[in-house]
């Protein structure tokens, strides 16, 4: 008896989540509240950081920013909440954010188990190594019996695992819970090498005392899209922060800046651009937002390519080459659906 009831207890329990997360409206409780609260992460530059003045910065703030400007006509209006990649979850499943964009992993567990949806993908990425040179080591295959440096609760944890374990190597996990202390215990010699995603070890090499001692191995050993997060059961949501974030990609394919935007707005005859720009048609409304939603955007926050470079592109310190982020006429991944 007291099993059964534990059952009937537990599944009234998944019930009621399942329900309030369906009867969820999160775009009026972000529109009668004023501001957007995003998960970002807790300081990784190029992605979310904050300066000495607490203004935050990056390549995942922006999305953030597109979705505020896009619902509320303001990219300002925002209250970011830092998290670990342990607390990144739980804060999105509980309500304490309306968002997550937090240079997070799209994978089949958490898309399909953790009650969640991924918006899309700003940033292609994989895993690497960062090593210091005095080891002399050349290749991630040179790291047999290697400590190393990882960040717990992350797909990097995994990740090493795997691919020790399937060439038959073994090393010693030295793990961290936060970004910067996993930097800390590599720069300390804690390890011979740390390993994250490529792109966040560009960043991290950036703040090293001595960067020029540590070189980041070519080999990549996985497959790493990250993007924004948001709750499952709520569609209307869920469309905003996706087409938001396409909106910034169908920009650089059209062309459209946040320099020209007012001029292309007023000029242009192309039923693409003026779809985007609420010329005509009723894509925002569509959105349960007001005309002119992606004009707000692109006007405030600029169009994807903007983001990249003065993020963690040839504008920023990090300089990484848009590789698998350019727009598929380049040669990348990045694509938006058609604003039609």
């Amino acid at each position: 008896m007291k099993f059964l009831s534990k059952i009937v207890f537990a599944s009234l329990l998944v019930g009621t989540i399942f329900s309030l997360s369906v009867n969820a409206n999160t775009l009026k409780d972000v529109q009668k509240r004023g501001y957007l609260i995003c998960g970002v992460n807790t300081g990784l530059p190029g992605f979310s950081s904050a300066d000495s003045t607490g203004k935050w910065s990056g390549i995942d703030v922006d999305v953030c920013r597109a979705v505020a400007a896009a619902v509320l006509g303001d990219a300002s209006k925002v209250r970011y909440v830092p998290l670990t990649a342990k607390e990144r979850f739980t804060a999105l499943q509980s309500g304490e954010i309306d968002m997550l964009s937090r240079n997070t992993t799209w994978t089949e567990t958490r898309d399909s188990s953790l009650g969640l949806n991924f918006a899309g993908v700003n940033f292609y990425d994989g895993q690497a190594f960062m090593v210091h040179k005095s080891l002399g080591v050349k290749s991630v295959l040179d790291l047999n019996g290697a400590s190393i440096c990882v960040q717990s609760g992350t797909t990097t944890e995994l990740n090493l695992a795997s691919y020790f374990a399937s060439h038959g190597m073994t090393y010693k996990s030295v793990s961290y819970d936060t970004t910067a202390q996993v930097r800390n215990g590599y720069e300390s010699g804690r390890c011979d090498a740390m390993t994250s995603d490529s792109s966040q070890l560009h960043a991290l090499r950036t703040t090293l005392k001595h960067p020029n001692n540590s070189i980041i191995l070519p080999q990549i050993i996985s497959k790493e899209p990250l993007g924004p997060v948001v709750r499952q059961g709520d569609d209307v949501w869920f469309n905003i922060v996706k087409w938001s974030y396409n909106a910034m990609v169908a920009a650089e394919e059209r062309g459209i800046t946040s320099k020209n935007v007012d001029k292309l707005r007023a000029t242009s005859k192309s039923p693409a651009i003026q779809r985007i720009l609420s010329v005509q048609g009723r894509l925002c409304e569509n959105l349960h937002l007001k005309k002119g939603c992606f004009y707000n955007i692109i006007k405030q926050v600029g169009n994807y390519g903007e983001s990249y470079r003065r993020n963690v592109g040839m504008g920023s310190p990090l300089k990484i080459k848009r590789g698998l982020n350019a727009l598929w006429e380049n040669g990348g991944l990045q694509y938006s659906p058609p604003f039609k």
